[in-house]
């Protein structure tokens, strides 16, 4: 899957009480760009008015020298945009901006929110109009029709909704952070100096120099405003449910979640299938598929003693190829991303480490690239179980036909792929890996946290 086979939504940023604040944001989102690169923006506020810049592609596409001196401020919030659910036209690129008789509000939001359509239906019906189909208009929308003090709005219409969140919202002069009930999605929260940050991913706060103090509980509300972090909770049943995919495959490897370092948790997935096949397999070399997989490539090396080696190399200035009219330029696009190093693997009997496989083409071309560089075996070892069930909560797996371990088994699949042997992971041993609290493994044996509302069909 480390050829973009899957991806995640979103990523957040967002700083509170800094004079850079516009700047830092643009260095958060560049750590957090692995999690979305159709779309990126910013937006500041000053504490009379917000300003918001966005664009699509990359950082360095979204935001030209000088975009940010127009945004003055100290308060501000940035997001990195992976198409989930919504169209790529530029209404959906986020942060999105209300104006409105309570104030400006912006919002930045990662994830799915599996009872939008029927969400934005009432909305309609109720005289909503909206510009695009993000899952984040509906959240400005829902807030803006409740009662009361902002809080309670926010309070108010969190509770209504359904599904994987964490966005921040901006107003003139305070920034609010909310994770849904389950904690699907991760967010975090640092300090800098007398400023204050938070983030979708730890790795953020490096970039800008900030600590971490601690991870935003499932269910709270975090007000930041001039009397410092307040907190309160919308709902009164809340767990630690984290989806298992920031460790297999979204996060940064320098990234910590919910207490555990993604690098060294990926390491031990490696070593526990280096554990399944010990006394059972002769291989020569250890060989991970760039970027996630190397991790688990480490741990399987370490734990069976075979040496690991760099037998695939990724060029790191390749984008998109838009070019893909044949089948044959389709796979000189694949040689484009990756290569294999044909002087290491030559002769060589290989165990090939990768986090996953959804729609099994990438794995098929990896596999064929290694043996026409010689390789003599490719055990495809990966460190996660099948994938059988699709993914509701902002990850890009919607039906259960895109899903080649639903139509085949494992040995079925090890002759697709060209594979000399296969073997996965199985729920139990990410539960032995991962430790802590409580995961979502609805992707792999199909017990979703939530209701799935209109989806439910897609499950056929």
């Amino acid at each position: 899957m480390s050829m973009d086979e899957i991806r995640e939504e979103c990523g957040v940023f967002g700083i509170y009480s800094h004079p850079e604040a516009a700047s830092l944001s643009y260095f958060g989102l560049h750590a957090l760009q692995h999690r979305g690169q159709e779309g990126a923006g910013i937006a500041v506020a000053d504490g009379c008015t917000i300003r918001c810049h966005k664009g699509r592609g990359l950082l360095t596409d979204a935001f030209q020298p000088g975009d940010l001196k127009n945004l003055p401020g100290c308060n501000a919030i940035g997001h990195v945009r992976y198409g989930t659910n919504g169209g790529d036209e530029i209404e959906n690129v986020q942060p999105m901006v209300a104006r409105a008789a309570i104030g400006s509000i912006a919002v930045v939001h990662n994830g799915q929110i599996v009872n939008a359509p029927e969400l934005r239906e009432k909305l309609e019906n109720h005289g909503s109009i909206f510009r695009g189909t993000s899952d984040s208009e509906i959240i400005l929308h829902m807030i803006q029709r409740r009662k009361g003090p902002l809080l309670d709005k926010i309070r108010e219409a969190c509770s209504l909704l359904d599904g994987a969140f964490s966005f921040l919202l901006l107003t003139e002069k305070n920034l609010y952070a909310i994770r849904d009930k389950n904690g699907l999605r991760p967010l975090s929260l640092g300090k800098l100096g007398e400023s204050w940050c938070l983030s979708s991913e730890t790795c953020a706060f490096e970039a800008v120099g900030a600590s971490f103090i601690r991870d935003i509980e499932p269910g709270e509300i975090v007000k930041i405003s001039h009397k410092g972090v307040e907190s309160c909770y919308y709902a009164e049943i809340r767990r630690h449910r984290l989806c298992a995919m920031e460790y297999v495959y979204f996060s940064r490897p320098d990234s910590d979640l919910e207490g555990q370092n993604v690098h060294s948790v990926r390491k031990k997935t490696g070593m526990l299938l280096a554990e399944k096949d010990s006394g059972r397999l002769d291989a020569d070399m250890v060989v991970g598929v760039p970027d996630s997989s190397l991790s688990a490539a480490m741990g399987y090396s370490e734990k069976s003693g075979l040496p690991y080696e760099m037998g695939l190399i990724k060029n790191r200035y390749v984008g998109r190829t838009f070019i893909e009219p044949t089948q044959k330029l389709r796979d000189t696009g694949v040689k484009m991303k990756l290569s294999a190093n044909s002087t290491v693997v030559k002769g060589k009997r290989l165990i090939l480490l990768d986090d996953s496989i959804v729609r099994g083409t990438t794995s098929r071309h990896i596999i064929r690239l290694l043996r026409d560089a010689g390789a003599k075996e490719v055990h495809l070892r990966i460190a996660s179980p099948a994938f059988r069930y699709p993914c509701f909560y902002g990850v890009d797996m919607s039906t259960r036909q895109e899903l080649i371990s639903s139509s085949m088994d494992t040995e079925a699949l090890c002759s697709f792929l060209g594979a000399d042997s296969l073997r996965f992971l199985e729920v139990d041993d990410l539960k032995k890996a991962y430790g802590g609290h409580g995961f979502c493994f609805a992707c792999f044996d199909g017990n979703y946290v939530t209701q799935i509302y209109s989806y439910l069909e897609k499950l056929k």
